[in-house]
């Protein structure tokens, strides 16, 4: 379906100062950490300020990483709301088949809520242990390994948990994720287009690998910040987004890294206690933060490994910026800020074209990875450049034994969307070295390719790894057969 815009208004007329965006969008220029994607800001239910930095665009997917966990337990809301899964039930009642395999009492002991809040009773996370345990039924291999403690006394980040409640409702709904939210949640909020990828077993993987536009991480904060309720008809089960976002185990020291107040807060059903309100969230700054002290959302993307930091700066400026009432005389200052967000974009790679002095070669000339092996990414064995007639250059890579052609336009980004969406800028920064940015843009992640005329080897090294390892081609939203091929590798994700 056509989604409806997002009913909208002046940021003076629903209370937000703009000085305080525009500090927000300075910070985020300053921080050469982070790399953002997208930002939207709702206050009383209305769009107060959007922006997104080009290449990335407001229609296309985004993948949201552990974001994608607020939209499962959403998913299991809807199913014990209709009768089909019961949070306070044995995990094992929903695989009886596991029975005489899971002997463990923790194990067995295992509620569907434990798995909810991240409180298995597991110290640690388990999911590479249970896809090795037993791959065609990660479930199983879950289950078979004995929680440190009991459930419902400890927080572990486990991904398995998530995976866990997302195959349950799968089972109980005989539906994916995705066919089961589309009439309940998805049409209602006029989301449109929203993919998630599967593993071996068929299943959308639940803990991760959702594609959707920051519009729809925007509509899920606002039917949360309002209660579960959309143009006047409860699309949650009344009380359930108090159950959602409060702590139900504590969370301070267990990451096991400081300077993180943020995931100290406690942990609720997939939804993070913040500083202030609470928040849906996924690796490299994907956010959906909620404000219900003053009537917000903020929804974003992002590239950043200090998503701490990035949160921070949202409660150092944004916040400060919701203010009682509507602003009155603020016309001037509410449409330069909308100019400002129109134009935001990355700034392009550094290059150019042909060196004067190589303007006459014109013939392929083919690199082999630096050492012998591209680490950031194993399966990138060959790099090739190559210009037209008309001085136009390309790049070429083989990956996974694939050929992904990635042609530079002239200044700024060069956007493609075969074989997969990529923007690429970059050219020759001296007379010997060709390097180039590709941004994977249904993902976070941009891929520096530096090529040396030198001593014909490239170098490529990732700003932000993927999460889930993959050939480059499938650094894109699944569609159709390609949702489906197989496991992701390396899938573990810390906040």
């Amino acid at each position: 379906m056509t989604a409806h815009p997002l009913p909208t208004d002046a940021p003076a007329a629903l209370g937000v100062d703009a000085s305080g965006v525009h500090a927000f969008l300075d910070a985020l220029d300053d921080t050469p950490d982070i790399e953002p994607h997208s930002l939207m800001i709702l206050r009383h239910g209305r769009q107060a300020a959007a922006g997104w930095w080009a290449p990335y665009t407001p229609e296309r997917p985004h993948l949201l990483y552990s974001l994608s966990k607020s939209f499962t337990v959403t998913a299991a809301a809807l199913a014990e709301a209709e009768g089909l899964i019961d949070f306070d039930a044995p995990v094992l009642s929903y695989f009886p088949e596991f029975e005489a395999d899971i002997a463990d009492p923790r194990s067995r002991a295992m509620l569907v809520r434990h798995v909810a809040s991240m409180a298995s009773g597991h110290e640690t996370e388990t999911v590479d242990a249970a896809y090795a345990a037993d791959p065609a039924e990660p479930v199983r291999g879950f289950l078979l390994q004995p929680p440190d403690r009991d459930p419902g006394t400890v927080f572990a980040y486990n991904q398995p948990c998530t995976y866990t409640l997302a195959a349950i409702v799968q089972r109980e709904t005989g539906q994916s994720l995705t066919d089961w939210l589309r009439p309940r949640l998805l049409d209602p909020l006029g989301i449109g287009e929203a993919l998630w990828q599967c593993d071996r077993t068929g299943r959308e993987i639940g803990f991760s690998g959702l594609h959707a536009t920051t519009d729809a991480i925007a509509r899920l904060g606002l039917l949360y910040l309002d209660d579960g309720m959309w143009d006047g008809k409860r699309l949650l089960p009344e009380g359930w987004v108090t159950r959602a976002s409060r702590p139900h185990i504590p969370t301070a020291g267990a990451m096991g890294e400081t300077g993180r107040q943020d995931w100290d807060r406690g942990y609720g059903f997939q939804f993070w206690t913040s500083q202030h309100g609470f928040r849906g969230d996924g690796a490299y700054g994907q956010f959906c933060l909620v404000l219900p002290e003053h009537d917000a959302v903020v929804a974003t993307t992002a590239a950043t490994e200090q998503m701490q930091q990035y949160l921070d700066l949202v409660w150092r400026h944004l916040v400060p910026a919701f203010r009682p009432g509507p602003l009155t005389g603020r016309e001037a200052e509410d449409r330069v800020l909308g100019e400002r967000l129109a134009r935001l974009a990355l700034p392009p790679a550094a290059g150019g074209p042909v060196p004067p002095e190589r303007a006459r070669d014109r013939s392929a000339v083919r690199f082999t990875p630096y050492g012998g092996g591209c680490a950031d990414q194993p399966t990138l064995t060959a790099a090739e450049v190559t210009a037209d007639a008309g001085g136009r250059w390309r790049l070429s890579l083989v990956d996974d034994g694939h050929r992904l052609d990635l042609p530079l336009g002239g200044e700024g980004w060069a956007v493609s969307d075969q074989p997969c969406p990529t923007a690429v800028s970059g050219g020759w920064t001296d007379d010997g070295t060709f390097a180039v940015d590709v941004v994977f843009l249904e993902t976070p992640h941009r891929l520096r390719v530096t090529c040396s005329l030198t001593d014909r080897t490239f170098t490529a090294h990732w700003r932000t790894r993927p999460l889930h390892r993959a050939p480059l081609r499938r650094l894109r939203a699944p569609r159709g057969a390609a949702s489906a091929g197989g496991r992701p590798k390396r899938p573990q994700e810390r906040p």
